[in-house]
């Protein structure tokens, strides 16, 4: 396994098509929600796409969003997830860790925004995003907006229970 850490133009066509089809698959299948998946941020050049590859599967994938795209002036992680087929292997932990790791690279002095689904608030919590708005309904799945300090507490790395 290996981690990709490219901009939309860096991907070849392969790529690009495992990627869609894994958000696809997570996000619209299993999650039952049709929503518009080609937002145009993938574009954005400074979006950088994070990709967990065994040979040409992809196993997860989050993207960091520069600030202004989603939030005006924070960056974004979003589109955070892992492939069916690998959960259970803790590959949500190591997910974050390296979005949060790209993200705090490029804007080191700026708090990092998600629009998180509820029922993960708490794995969240454990990187240091806090709640920062009452729960609201994105796409019919309950959501908070969370933000997490430029400089946050130091968290311990165990699993959320």
């Amino acid at each position: 396994m290996e981690w990709q850490v490219a901009s939309f133009s860096q991907l070849d066509s392969y790529t690009v098509y495992a990627m869609l089809q894994l958000r696809v698959d997570v996000f619209v299948v299993e999650q039952n929600c049709p929503y518009p998946e080609l937002d145009n941020k993938d574009l954005h050049p400074q979006t950088r796409h994070i990709l967990l590859k065994k040979g040409d599967k992809i196993l997860a994938y989050a993207r960091v969003l520069a600030p202004g795209v989603s939030y005006e002036h924070s960056p974004a992680l979003g589109r955070i997830c892992v492939s069916q087929t690998a959960r259970r292997l803790a590959l949500g932990r190591g997910l974050m860790d390296k979005a949060l790791d790209v993200t705090s690279s490029c804007w080191p002095d700026l708090e990092i925004r998600i629009s998180a689904q509820c029922y993960l608030q708490r794995f969240y919590e454990s990187f240091g995003f806090i709640a920062c708005s009452e729960p609201y309904l994105e796409d019919d799945i309950p959501h908070l907006e969370m933000a997490r300090p430029a400089t946050p507490p130091q968290f311990s790395s165990h699993p959320v229970t």
